[in-house]
């Protein structure tokens, strides 16, 4: 049999265990591609050749890990034969990985600034998929029991944080979250209407209110943290016991976190 015609035999097992393996074809393939980034990172540019060669695989697995990479912009072509190099996917990935750095240095000060204002504890959390991840946090002087929320990731439509976040989301992927069954975590979670009521007046006031939505006697306040684009990148807010934090309060909390939120946003190159 001709060689050209047992390469593409092995060629088109390799292919099947790669898509009918499951679990570890699946980690082989994901382990390949990140490999292939690593090694445009080391090189600078090279040929689907080079490559194939550095990872030990047949060219036409190669030109395949590279082609999902292309299309992802993560790598881009040279032409239509030419070498490949790193796409501009790569610098939006660590964009974002930045971004959220900067606002965990810049935060700090102005969480704590707020957390000694308020006398409760502050957070800056950020968009994490469907929730808001808390990544930030400060105790104030009465909040010496306060929960640890730091790493922590929390329903958007049941947190101030996390209204702020679903609030200035692109209105397709909003509407698309709003349409899944929320859970409701007490009798005063909001959900359908009345939530799509309250995100809208958070984009008229310029902050979010919770009040015992995630858990009984638990109420918040939050505002939006944005990058210097005017996107929005992020939320900071304090939580704190209902019984100091009542619900006449929550306004004139909610004021102080648009103040920490602007101030943050500043340093983050927002110009208003």
């Amino acid at each position: 049999m001709p060689k050209t015609t047992d390469t593409s035999a092995n060629e088109t097992i390799e292919d099947t265990g790669d898509s009918t393996r499951g679990g570890a074809g699946s980690v082989q393939s994901v382990d390949r591609a990140v490999s292939v980034l690593e090694i445009l990172a080391r090189l600078g540019e090279a040929k689907v050749t080079e490559l194939a060669e550095e990872l030990g695989v047949h060219k036409s697995t190669a030109f395949r890990i590279l082609g999902v990479l292309e299309n992802r912009g993560l790598v881009e072509q040279e032409g239509e034969r030419g070498k490949y190099f790193l796409g501009a996917g790569v610098l939006r990935l660590a964009g974002a990985a930045a971004i959220r750095l900067d606002i965990s240095q810049e935060g700090a000060p102005v969480c704590r600034a707020l957390a000694e204002d308020t006398g409760e504890t502050a957070n800056i959390a950020v968009l994490d998929g469907d929730a808001a991840v808390n990544i930030m946090q400060a105790r104030g002087g009465a909040a010496v029991t306060a929960y640890n929320w730091l790493g922590r990731r929390t329903p958007l439509h049941a947190t101030a944080s996390g209204k702020v976040l679903l609030a200035h989301l692109p209105r397709e992927r909003r509407d698309g979250l709003l349409t899944r069954s929320l859970p409701r975590f007490t009798e005063h979670t909001l959900t359908a209407a009345p939530l799509r009521a309250q995100l809208t007046e958070a984009l008229e006031l310029g902050y979010a209110c919770t009040a015992e939505e995630l858990e009984i006697g638990l109420n918040a306040v939050a505002a939006p943290v944005r990058a210097h684009d005017g996107a929005v990148i992020g939320a900071i807010g304090v939580s704190g016991p209902a019984y100091r934090m009542e619900r006449e309060l929550l306004p004139e909390l909610a004021e102080r976190a648009a103040k920490a939120a602007a101030d943050l946003s500043r340093a983050m190159g927002f110009a208003a």
